[in-house]
């Protein structure tokens, strides 16, 4: 069966990037593909844009126009956009994937409710090698435990609005959910000034922009005498997209309900 998929954010880096990864896919087609209302690129050819040559799919600027075009829409643009988006699709039974990071509490919260009328796939990173790297997190934590500090390290490009990063977040739950620790209690997210000696219990974060970074995380478990580093770089959108594209066509086939990457790869 093909799976047929939307994007929104066509015109920007990911969009681009996930319209590659949808015709590069097998048992994947693009057959929408949505810009904001007040774009000038309404109309275009979406193929054109991500530099593809012509697809037949025009970008729409409206997603109920385009809402019996599509069986999974695949979300990587902001927080608003992504919570109307997702209550077109659950009004029609359309699946979402959404890449979006930067929920405040109450979005979070307004997003999920939608679970209840169609499938979403949400995750905090779609790149295969990240999930696999939370799955590490949690097991080194466990064996590690208390006897090890634990500090997180994120760097994205400068145009990323959020910090830290939703993925330098995830690793910050796996590793506190493997020492038995409630992340918001324990995180510190900046040291300045006579901050004091580290309390053992805290988990670190720190974060860099600049350039054209897409993604660097490193994790590392810190001990007298010797530290464990857990890394992930990232040198190309594509292998978020190439995720993205896979979480599509995997929850094509789910009812309702929330699921993640971790469910996708069966990482559980």
């Amino acid at each position: 069966m093909t799976v047929r998929i939307a994007v929104t954010g066509a015109a920007g880096r990911m969009g681009k990037t996930l319209i590659e990864a949808v015709a590069l896919a097998e048992g994947a087609e693009l057959t929408a593909a949505l810009e904001r209302p007040d774009s000038s690129l309404i109309g275009a050819d979406a193929g054109e844009l991500a530099g593809l040559g012509k697809n037949g799919v025009a970008v729409a600027g409206d997603i109920n126009d385009v809402i019996d075009d599509f069986d999974v829409l695949i979300d990587f643009t902001a927080p608003v956009a992504t919570l109307a988006n997702a209550a077109a699709c659950a009004a029609k039974g359309k699946k979402i994937v959404i890449g979006t990071t930067g929920f405040t509490p109450e979005q979070e919260t307004e997003l999920l409710a939608n679970q209840q009328q169609t499938a979403l796939c949400k995750a905090a990173n779609f790149s295969t090698g990240v999930n696999v790297c939370l799955k590490l997190l949690k097991q080194a934590a466990e064996t590690l435990g208390d006897d090890y500090d634990i500090e997180i390290y994120e760097a994205h490009h400068r145009h990323k609005v959020d910090a830290p990063s939703g993925t330098a977040l995830a690793m910050g739950e796996a590793v506190a959910e493997g020492v038995n620790r409630n992340l918001r209690e324990v995180a510190i997210y900046g040291r300045e000034g006579q901050t004091g000696a580290r309390e053992r219990e805290t988990i670190g974060f720190a974060t860099v922009r600049g350039g054209d970074v897409v993604g660097d995380h490193t994790v590392m478990f810190m001990a007298d005498g010797e530290r464990v580093e857990i890394t992930h770089k990232a040198s190309s959108r594509m292998s978020f997209a190439r995720g993205a594209v896979r979480a599509a066509t995997w929850l094509a086939a789910k009812d309702s309900g929330l699921f993640d990457m971790q469910d996708v790869l069966a990482l559980r």
